[in-house]
């Protein structure tokens, strides 16, 4: 019987994760910089979540070569200058959304989330709030927040000092599909 309920327990587990893992394989992410002489602006759509609602862990990742500017040049400088990204090929967030979101009900949730998060090498521990929807089943978290390049031993050389801002605002978007159990007894 003891190993009876030890075997239910863990089909249990693994179902439940099933269903209350979501994942988005394209996150939107877009860096804007304004500075006295030029805004500088970059978007990606390759970045990746995963957020499990039973627990509120919550990661994300983008590779730095993905994002793209309006020109060859800025983009060129960001990668080899700035963010240094052959060193530091990716940005990362792993943390814990505090509080219950429950999904089975459509609306707008504000959410806190805290943890790690790594940009340039360099890990500080974030607490960044954005908002959970839920519509028709589908879930979406988009956030706001801001970047100071010093946090992240980011250099910003005097000559370009006027082009680029010592904080940097980050807007992110994802859209999530509920990973589904491969249990081929369902």
């Amino acid at each position: 019987m003891k190993h009876i309920l030890l075997i239910l327990l863990a089909w249990l587990t693994v179902h439940q994760a099933g269903q209350e893992t979501y994942v988005c394989k394209n996150v939107k992410v877009n860096l804007f910089s304004s500075a006295p002489i030029e805004d500088i602006e970059a978007n990606s759509t390759n970045g990746v979540s995963v957020y499990n609602a039973g627990t509120g862990e919550l990661e994300f990742s983008i590779s730095i070569r993905s994002f793209h500017f309006p020109k060859a040049l800025m983009e060129e400088h960001f990668n080899e200058n700035y963010i240094e990204s052959d060193k530091f090929p990716k940005a990362t967030f792993k943390g814990k959304i505090q509080g219950h979101v429950d999904l089975t009900k459509d609306g707008t949730y504000p959410v806190t989330a805290t943890g790690d998060f790594q940009v340039h090498g360099v890990t500080q521990i974030r607490t960044i709030t954005g908002n959970l929807k839920v519509s028709g089943g589908v879930v979406t978290m988009t956030s706001e927040f801001m970047v100071k390049c010093a946090d992240h031993h980011i250099d910003i050389p005097q000559i370009v000092f006027h082009h680029i801002a010592e904080s940097i605002r980050i807007r992110v978007s994802a859209t999530y599909t509920q990973l589904k159990n491969n249990n081929p007894s369902k």
